[in-house]
C-alpha cells in the first residue's frame, strides 16, 4: 500500500484517506456487499426476471436482501435489517431499478448491485460538467425508462445556462459516448445505464433525500493532501487539477491542528451557514431592471435637455435639477422608491407636506434629525442626541413617535454613551414604517398626482397658449386688412 501511494503521489507516505473514518465505513459496507453477491458462500442469488414483453437482468428482491442480513449478521429485528440495508443503499452500493430514492424495502421491489467502478471508496468527486454530459446522454436516448425527472430537467436547464460558452463541447462529448454505448449488447447497456443513474442519485440526489457525500471528512483531509490527482467520472482529468511536480513539494510536515484552530474553523463555518446567498441570475435580473428604470436619468446614455453637462460647458441641466420647481422626470422618479423621494429636496418637501396633512410629520422630522446628527461635529453630537430624545422619545415629548419596545430599549441603552449612530435602530424602524404605510398613500394622494399631471400638461398648455395668441394676432391683422380694403373701396367709388 505504501509503495502504491508513493507511485501515485510522488512521496513516500501512505495515503491518509485509507485510514479516514469514511473509508473505514466504506470497507465494512463493501465487505457485506461482497458476501451478499457471493452465491457460492451462501449469498443472494442474482437472477433475470421476466416482465411483460421484456426481461430484467441481474436483479434481486428487497425481501431476499433483508432475509440475508438477518441470517448472516445475527439481526433479530427486521426493522434493524431494513435500516442497515437503507444505509448501504444510501451510499449507492445497491439501488432500486425503478426509483430514484435509494432506500431498501422488505418486499418484492427489484434491486441491482452497483459496479465496483462506481463505489464511493474510489473517491469520486464528479463535477457539474460530468453531470451535464450525463443528462445530455439521457435526453438523446429515446427510452421511457431514461426520461428525465422534473428535478433533473430543472438541473439540465440550470447547467445549460451556467455552461453556455462550452455547452457545444459538452454536447459533443455526450454524443460521442452515446455512439459508443449503442455498440454494446442490449442487456449490458441496460445494466450500465441503471448503474450510472444510481451513481448520480448518490451525488445529485432527489430533492428531500439525504446527500451522503455533502459533509464528507475526506474533503477536509484532501486539502492537506494536494498530491492526489482529482479524478473525473469519464476518465479525463479536470482542468487545472494536474499533479504537481515533486520538486515544488514542501518537505515540512503538516502541523496538527490545535483546539484554537478547530474553534476558529467552527466559528467560520457557522458564519458561512448564516450568510445570505443570492443566485447570480437574480442579481443579474435586478441589475437589468434597475438599469432599465434609470436609463432615462443617465446623461451618458439618454439625451438630456437643454444639453448634456458632461460633454458641454452648459450647466443649465444641473441648475434645473437643483431647483425647487421639479420637472416631470424628477416627479416621476419619486415613485421609484422612498429613498429617491427623500434624496430630492423638492420630493422631501412634498412628502413632508403630505405627512403634515395626515398629522404624522414627526416621523419624517425624526428621520431627518437623525440624518443631521450623523453629519454633526463630534463636540455637538452628545447635546444634539439629547435634544432629539427630548423632542421625539421622552415621556410627554411634543412630537412623540411610535417606536417598538425593542428599538426603544436599544436606543435608551445607546444614549448612555451617545454617538452619531445611537438612533440607528429607531431610525430604521421609522423608515420601514413610512415606507410600508405613508409612502404608498403619498403616491396615491392628490398632492403627488396633481403635481405629476401638472408637469405632464405643462408643455401642452404652453403650446395651446402659443396657438391661441397666434390666432388672436391673425384675427386682428385680418380685421385691420379688411377695414383698410373697405376704406379704399369707398374712397375710389
Amino acid at each position: 500500500m505504501a509503495e502504491g501511494s508513493k507511485d501515485q503521489g510522488g512521496v513516500g507516505t501512505t495515503d491518509p484517506e485509507e485510514d479516514s473514518p469514511n473509508m473505514i465505513v466504506y470497507r465494512k459496507i463493501e465487505d457485506i456487499v461482497t458476501r451478499i453477491q457471493d452465491e457460492k458462500a451462501g449469498g443472494v442469488a442474482i437472477r433475470t426476471v421476466k416482465s411483460f414483453l421484456s426481461k430484467i437482468p441481474s436483479v434481486v428482491s428487497g425481501a431476499d436482501i433483508v432475509q440475508w442480513l438477518m441470517k448472516n449478521l445475527s439481526i433479530e429485528d427486521p426493522a434493524e435489517a431494513i435500516h442497515l440495508g437503507s444505509l448501504i443503499a444510501a451510499h449507492g452500493y445497491i439501488f432500486p431499478i425503478s426509483d430514484h430514492v435509494l432506500t431498501l424495502k422488505d418486499d418484492g421491489t427489484l434491486y441491482r448491485f452497483q459496479s465496483p467502478y462506481f463505489w464511493p471508496s474510489n473517491c469520486w468527486e464528479p463535477e457539474n460538467t460530468d453531470y451535464a454530459i450525463y443528462l445530455c446522454k439521457r435526453t438523446m436516448q429515446n427510452k421511457a425508462r431514461l426520461e428525465l425527472a422534473d428535478y433533473e430537467a430543472e438541473n439540465l436547464a440550470r447547467l445549460q445556462r451556467a455552461f453556455a460558452r462550452k455547452w457545444e463541447f459538452i454536447f459533443m462529448q455526450a454524443e460521442a459516448q452515446v455512439k459508443i454505448d449503442r455498440k454494446k449488447d442490449k442487456a449490458e447497456r441496460k445494466i450500465l445505464d441503471s448503474q450510472e443513474r444510481a451513481f448520480w442519485d448518490v451525488h445529485r440526489p432527489v430533492p428531500g433525500c439525504v446527500n451522503t457525500t455533502e459533509m464528507d471528512i475526506r474533503k477536509c483531509r484532501r486539502e492537506r493532501n494536494p498530491h492526489r490527482v482529482k479524478k473525473s467520472v469519464y476518465g479525463v482529468p479536470d482542468d487545472g487539477q494536474s499533479q504537481p511536480s515533486p520538486i515544488h513539494i514542501s518537505s515540512q510536515p503538516t502541523r496538527k491542528p490545535t483546539k484554537e484552530d478547530v474553534q476558529k474553523e467552527i466559528t467560520f463555518l457557522n458564519v458561512q451557514l448564516d450568510r445570505h446567498c443570492m443566485k447570480v441570475s437574480k442579481v443579474a435580473d435586478s441589475l437589468m431592471s434597475y438599469t432599465e428604470q434609470f436609463v432615462e436619468y443617465d446623461p451618458f446614455v439618454s439625451a438630456t435637455e437643454p444639453s448634456n453637462p458632461w460633454i458641454s460647458d452648459d450647466t443649465t441641466f444641473w441648475d434645473l435639477e437643483a431647483s425647487r420647481d421639479p420637472s416631470q422626470q424628477r416627479v416621476k422618479k419619486w415613485s421609484f422608491s422612498l429613498e429617491e423621494a427623500l434624496k430630492d429636496p423638492a420630493g422631501r418637501d412634498q412628502f413632508l407636506k403630505f405627512l403634515e396633512s395626515e398629522f404624522s410629520s414627526e416621523n419624517l422630522r425624526f428621520w431627518l434629525a437623525v440624518q443631521d446628527l450623523k453629519r454633526r461635529p463630534l463636540q455637538e453630537v452628545a447635546s444634539r442626541a439629547q435634544e432629539i430624545w427630548q423632542e421625539f422619545l421622552a415621556e410627554g415629548a411634543p412630537s412623540s413617535i411610535n417606536l417598538d419596545s425593542h428599538s426603544y430599549e436599544r436606543t435608551s441603552q445607546n444614549l448612555k454613551d451617545p454617538g452619531r449612530y445611537s438612533y440607528e435602530d429607531a431610525q430604521e424602524h421609522i423608515f420601514k414604517l413610512m415606507k410600508s404605510d405613508s409612502y404608498a398613500r403619498f403616491l396615491r394622494s392628490n398632492i403627488y398626482q396633481d403635481l405629476l399631471l401638472a408637469r405632464k400638461k405643462q408643455p401642452a398648455d404652453t403650446e395651446q397658449g402659443r396657438r391661441t395668441s397666434l390666432e388672436k394676432f391673425t384675427r386682428s391683422v385680418g380685421k385691420s386688412l379688411t377695414g383698410k380694403r373697405l376704406t379704399g373701396l369707398m374712397q375710389s367709388s
